[in-house]
């Protein structure tokens, strides 16, 4: 058994699902609003790892949807500064396991700890209404 600290966005379902699908194999989860967390630019970054700037955005937030904030645009600096400025722009959920930090559902360290097969199922948005992909921000 892991514990997992998972700083989510409260009400959406999809990380409600990714939530249960972490406790339903036999993970300890600790759930943290995403929101009110008082990040700091430093703990914020280690989420993010190698991956690409860009792939630091939640893509369904408003400001980046109607094209205020264009991820591909932007530096780490700028990055990290307008998501302490309004924390909808992470990308969800953040998961530190153990020490293993990542950004969203489809990484190695939660990969590992549900299963391959059960990924799919619980990185789309499930209002149906969105395709798979959540207009809520």
């Amino acid at each position: 058994m892991t514990t997992i600290i998972f700083y989510h966005k409260p009400g959406c379902a999809t990380n409600a699902r990714q939530m249960q699908a972490l406790k339903a194999a036999g993970h300890h989860v600790i759930a943290k609003d995403i929101l009110k967390e008082p990040w700091r630019a430093e703990e914020l970054r280690r989420f993010f790892g190698n991956t690409p700037v860009a792939s630091w955005f939640n893509r369904a937030a408003r400001r980046i949807k109607s094209g205020e904030i264009n991820p591909e645009t932007s530096d780490a600096a700028s990055a990290l500064a307008l998501m302490l400025s309004d924390p909808l722009l992470i990308r969800r959920p953040l998961i530190n396991a153990d020490g293993a930090r990542c950004a969203g559902f489809d990484h190695g360290p939660v990969l590992s700890l549900v299963g391959r097969s059960m990924q799919d199922d619980v990185e789309l948005c499930s209002r149906e209404e969105t395709g798979g992909h959540c207009s809520s921000g």
